[in-house]
């Protein structure tokens, strides 16, 4: 007998993907919009530049090792059940924040906060994943990305938004305790959202949980902290002791693999070309966006004066120009296949040449309005491939590891955001390390250097979709 899903056309099918999207937006909006409050943050706690760092890094630390434990927690438990547990978490973290009288307090908040989040966002992948089915599911992992991407760009307007007009005299905590309301919600809502199940109920692996978070965590701090106290031999040591035990991970799994006693991680799911370079793909785009985003606010906040609500009007442009394309991406992809995606990383390529070569020229004499073209086709360019990349990516697995590929997907997005702070450090922080905002010179040339990080990615990316949309061609 055929199996039914849900359809769009349903309210409450509507109304539980509604849910979904809106738990994913809160999530990556967290990620994003403590950029713009860093002044008013450091201003209020006094906090030093190090915590100002681990303020920012601490929610992805957090968010990054237990993604996978998140995923198959909810394979396990129930994934309506592990949302709803995950958003109950993420809404008294949030306040947390919001409420957090010094620096230590709000890095330890962000960090729950984080963990919270990674219990949630592998739920809402793997459940788009087994709810929907053919063209409705394309339709709704597309809004997902776009609503993914839109969180990221919304994070410097509605920050800078938030910061400037103090609501309350509030200031910089209502960027945090606006969860709150928005948590309840979620959570009182949330029976509209099927529960859903992996049909074995995998037993968790707590030995590999413990192995891949301290991997992730030595491979991770050593990348934020690269902000702050730069590659010291400690730093490498890190990476080395983490490759290590990322590999004796990859020995844990692969025994209790062949032992059939459910790994974490499925090995083999790993071995799959497509997912591998899907994978690689992902973590790429959101390396790029990271950088992106946080250079562009050092670049006119500090190098150029603006106020965070100038600099979030200035980016009302890229968001159009994402939304835009971010609606027309399923159609696209629908009719001429991932050679859509292929040409959008084209297109997202040349706008970062477009910027380079914008600030490039003008150097010092940057007036920040120039920039509204190139941020429209940035904006383009990553409506076109973060949008469609998520199902294209979890369409290469079977739904009973869903939830396993949605925290490995959701893992390397952030492993991704954190190689992206490990290049502005090298190639934006090393140039202004030493210089006062307002060096408008000093601040447009690190900006062209941490850019050609992004054109290198993005054109990687781009042929890495090359390579993948022949071999479907030629597979089908």
């Amino acid at each position: 007998m055929k199996e039914r899903y849900p359809t769009l056309s349903q309210p409450a099918t509507l109304l539980g993907l509604f849910i979904l999207l809106l738990a994913g937006f809160m999530t990556i909006l967290d990620l994003f919009i403590v950029n713009v409050a860093i002044p008013s943050i450091q201003g209020d706690l006094g906090a030093s530049f190090s915590q100002i760092a681990f303020i920012v890094a601490g929610y992805e630390l957090g968010f990054g090792v237990l993604l996978i434990t998140g995923g198959r927690l909810g394979d396990r438990f129930g994934r309506r059940r592990l949302f709803i547990v995950g958003m109950f978490g993420f809404t008294i973290t949030s306040a947390l924040c919001g409420l957090a009288i010094n620096p230590d307090m709000l890095i330890i908040a962000r960090i729950l906060q984080g963990l919270t989040a990674a219990m949630m966002q592998p739920q809402i992948y793997s459940s788009i994943r087994v709810n929907f089915s053919g063209r409705e599911r394309g339709i709704a992992f597309s809004l997902l990305g776009m609503v993914l991407g839109l969180a990221a760009i919304a994070g410097q307007v509605l920050g800078g938004f938030i910061v400037e007009v103090d609501f309350g005299g509030l200031g910089w905590r209502m960027i945090f305790l606006i969860n709150i309301p928005i948590g309840i919600f979620s959570i009182l809502t949330a029976r509209f959202i099927p529960e859903s199940h992996a049909p074995e109920r995998p037993l968790l692996d707590w030995g590999g949980v413990v192995i891949v978070s301290l991997g992730l965590i030595l491979f991770l701090v050593p990348l934020i902290e690269s902000q702050n106290h730069g590659w010291t031999i400690w730093s490498f040591l890190s990476l080395a002791a983490a490759a290590w035990i990322l590999f004796g991970f990859w020995r844990h799994q692969e025994r209790r693999r062949l032992a059939k006693r459910q790994p974490l991680v499925d090995t083999m799911l790993l071995r799959q070309s497509r997912f591998a370079m899907g994978g690689s793909l992902v973590l790429l785009i959101h390396s790029t966006s990271s950088v992106f985003f946080l250079c562009y606010a050092l670049l006119v906040q500090t190098g150029l004066g603006l106020s965070p609500l100038s600099a979030g009007i200035l980016f009302v442009p890229c968001s159009i120009g994402f939304t835009a394309a971010s609606i027309a991406a399923p159609r696209l992809v629908e009719r001429f296949g991932t050679m859509t995606i292929f040409w959008g990383a084209v297109f997202y390529t040349f706008s970062f040449a477009v910027l380079i070569w914008q600030v490039w020229t003008a150097g010092g004499d940057l007036v920040a309005v120039h920039l509204i073209t190139a941020l429209v086709f940035v904006g383009i360019g990553q409506g076109l491939v973060m949008t469609p990349l998520l199902n294209l990516v979890l369409g290469f697995v079977e739904e009973s590891k869903a939830g396993m590929a949605s925290g490995i997907i959701s893992t390397l997005q952030q492993v991704g955001a954190a190689v992206g702070l490990a290049a502005v450090s090298i190639f934006f922080g090393s140039v202004v390390a030493d210089a006062d905002g307002g060096n408008s010179g000093l601040y447009a040339s690190a900006f062209v250097n941490a850019m050609f990080y992004n054109l290198i990615a993005s054109l990687v990316s781009a042929i890495l979709l090359w390579k993948m949309a022949k071999e479907r061609v030629e597979g089908s």
